[in-house]
């Protein structure tokens, strides 16, 4: 690199010699000498759909008999909308049993991860997910992740059907245009042969959006309705909000800016909800992503990867003149979307009025809007398994192949069985009983509303536990509710494992990230968040640092009596929390001890 040139981290590095993200990734898996791959491989295998992890169980008694760490993979599917057949699911459950751990996992993203791939079973994976028609490509990696998109097929209007559309359109577009995972991961699918082919090209291909070192960090997109924030909108690097007049959609507001990811000690690094940027009718959706997508591109920060999202170009650049950046791309844009230049209106109009009014998490049954039902069903931290008497995984695999066609993942780690006949109620509710799973109308909405990562001990970024450990925290929490006579009170609690926040832990009413590790008792301690909202548009603050996993339930009791004592009508506890203020309640906590 010559003097002139910026700084580049060593992740920038290595996708620029990729050509096209194929770097050593085949000769790699071919070597049945090694259970792992190298570094640099981890890095563009992220852009296939899977993550080089290793279990952190075992790493102690590993070292102790002289052993290296047990590795294995994480493998991600791209599910645009969380839109899943039948067949598929089935077959996700058969990969996940034949070559994971036996699990599978429903993300906070409306897509599908299996854990426990060993390197020699990783070609197969992947290779078998693509036979199902579904796909791991740019799962992961720098590129733009899963388009995430309301599930619920109410049908009453044709307004989720139209965001569905547009969740496909968009992942197409944005999708990148190297054929190395095709080379990789597919060849002769129908055959399963994997022959060689002639040779990788000695340049990338063309690919007017990523160009040559893709963007610089992951770049997330999510469709919503402003009466149904279902996707948590404001979250994503690029939210688009769908305006309505009466039952026709007209356009979106376009937010820009979401991320959850921060680094503690790092005062520039911080959490951030989307900022409203414009308005653009629905026909202008493509030029639009494009044009954001390539000032990301150009002007993101390739240096330093803990500031490289899109947050924090916009912070540092001020949104106007983020905005104004946009705009001077606009014209590029619509070049490689095959529009005319100045289809989108210059300048770019203010954003509508509309915001988010309402979410839903579509849990129970429902009209479709065409005669048929749909059921949305609980899944406690996403996780498909059957352990003792809970039996899902076994429940999921007869609902399938005797009763549902097709169903949609939701951002809340949850499944929605879709095209049910009424008559199909009874047998499905006694089919899930007699496994052991509960619907939602036998669930608490402390446990309902809540969700956590998956954190240890496959996470390598893992510093707590949170998803084996949230279920324990939630009991906890009924407990204390039911005492205190709110049982039936909705407030969101998610829990991370570390402060990169794949549970949205930052606009909860309740976040909970893991903070550190006791070295006398091995108990995480974690930092409690308080005041965000259900609607996810507010972000909540700082209550209480450090604190033992053993003593949150402890830590939230003078909040949760305070906020019974002295509530307005109607008053949310995220709401309460935030007009109160943290120092106030940190007071009021103080005083109580």
């Amino acid at each position: 690199m010559s003097a002139d040139e910026p700084k580049k981290s060593k992740v920038e590095l290595i996708k620029e010699a990729s050509i096209g993200l194929r770097g050593s990734i085949t000769s790699e898996l071919a070597d049945a000498e090694t259970d792992h791959v190298a570094d640099a491989t981890t890095k563009l295998l992220k852009f296939h759909g899977t993550y080089q992890q290793d279990d952190r169980d075992l790493r102690k008694p590993r070292r102790k008999q002289g052993l290296g760490k047990a590795y294995s993979f994480m493998v991600r599917n791209r599910i645009p909308g969380g839109k899943i057949t039948a067949a598929q699911f089935l077959g996700e459950l058969d990969i996940a049993d034949q070559l994971g751990n036996g699990t599978i996992r429903i993300t906070t993203r409306q897509s599908i991860q299996l854990h426990g791939v060993v390197k020699g079973n990783l070609w197969s994976t992947i290779h078998r997910i693509n036979e199902i028609k579904l796909s791991t490509q740019s799962a992961c990696g720098d590129v733009t992740r899963n388009v995430c998109c309301c599930p619920a097929p109410l049908r009453q209007n044709g307004l989720r059907d139209q965001l569905q559309q547009l969740a496909d359109e968009i992942a197409v577009h944005v999708r990148p245009k190297t054929k190395a995972y095709h080379e990789i991961w597919i060849r002769d699918v129908e055959t399963g042969e994997r022959e060689q082919v002639v040779g990788p090209p000695t340049e990338p291909e063309p690919d007017p959006i990523y160009g040559k070192a893709y963007l610089p960090r992951k770049f997330k997109i999510g469709l919503a309705l402003c009466d149904d924030n279902c996707i948590d909108v404001y979250d994503n690097d690029l939210g688009l909000l769908g305006v309505t007049e009466g039952e026709q959609l007209i356009g979106f507001n376009v937010l820009t800016g979401g991320g959850m990811g921060t680094t503690p000690s790092k005062k520039n690094c911080f959490p951030a909800l989307a900022k409203r940027l414009t308005f653009v009718k629905t026909e202008h959706l493509l030029p639009i992503i494009t044009a954001i997508i390539l000032v990301q591109r150009d002007f993101g920060n390739r240096a330093d990867r803990s500031q490289a999202r899109m947050k924090y170009l916009i912070h540092n650049l001020g949104l106007p003149a983020f905005k104004a950046k946009v705009e001077e791309y606009l014209p590029q844009a619509e070049a490689i979307c095959g529009v005319p230049e100045g289809t989108l209106p210059r300048p770019l109009p203010e954003p509508h009025p509309a915001d988010v009014t309402r979410h839903d998490d579509h849990l129970g049954w429902h009209e479709q809007g065409d005669g048929k039902w749909f059921m949305g069903l609980p899944i406690e931290n996403g996780r498909v398994k059957d352990e003792g008497e809970y039996r899902l995984k076994t429940a999921l695999r007869k609902l399938f192949a005797e009763h549902v066609s097709n169903a949609r993942l939701t951002a809340q780690q949850n499944i929605i069985f879709c095209d049910l006949d009424a008559q199909q109620r009874e047998p499905i509710e006694r089919l899930l009983a007699e496994h052991g799973v509960d619907t939602v109308d036998k669930i608490s909405n402390a446990r309902r509303f809540s969700f956590a990562c998956p954190a240890l001990p496959t996470c390598g970024l893992a510093v707590t536990e949170s998803e084996r450990a949230l279920p324990g925290v939630i009991d906890e929490v009924e407990a204390e509710l039911r005492e205190l006579g709110l049982p039936e009170e909705q407030f969101t609690i998610r829990m991370t494992g570390c402060p990169n926040g794949c549970a949205r832990p930052y606009n909860a009413d309740v976040g909970l990230v893991g903070r550190s590790v006791d070295g006398k008792t091995g108990q995480g301690r974690y930092t409690v968040f308080l005041g965000g909202n259900l609607l996810g548009t507010r972000m909540n603050q700082i209550f209480k640092d450090q604190v033992p996993r053993s003593e949150i339930v402890e830590t939230l009791r003078p909040v949760l009596l305070h906020f019974k004592e002295h509530r307005h009508a109607g008053e949310g506890f995220g709401d309460f929390c935030d007009r109160i203020g943290v120092e106030a309640l940190v007071e009021i906590a103080g005083s109580t001890v």
